[in-house]
């Protein structure tokens, strides 16, 4: 593996399961939008759903992980704009992991094509 994907490999690693945590607290203890707690908090639920593909470096879970992280940097966006203080500094951190994921996981992806040890 060339030093290039294996960095790609780790940017998508760390900003996915920090996007997790994030998302966790955030709706959990930081800022919800209930006192107490939100449903929201389950909004992390899907993103554990490419972890392992990601982890072990399947192509595939990074091309259509890709795609599911648009939904947490449209999110991001709407709520960076929307919300005030603590929430949307919270928004802005989900802005910046989805697009070091989405960045990230696209590259590796490209760079990874045509090679069979990262194949499905």
């Amino acid at each position: 593996m060339t030093r290039r994907i294996l960095v790609l490999h780790y940017a998508s690693i760390v900003s996915l399961i920090a996007l997790i945590f994030l998302c966790l607290l955030w709706e959990g203890w930081l800022a919800p939008l209930r006192p107490g707690g939100s449903t929201l908090i389950f909004k992390a639920v899907p993103l554990l759903l490419p972890l392992f593909g990601i982890l072990r470096g399947k192509r595939y879970t990074y091309q259509w992980a890709s795609l599911l992280i648009l939904g947490y940097l449209l999110e991001g966006i709407v709520r960076a704009m929307t919300d005030q203080g603590l929430s949307a500094t919270l928004a802005l951190g989900e802005i910046f992991l989805a697009l070091t994921f989405f960045i990230s996981a696209g590259f590796f992806a490209r760079l990874t094509a045509g090679m069979p040890e990262f194949s499905r």
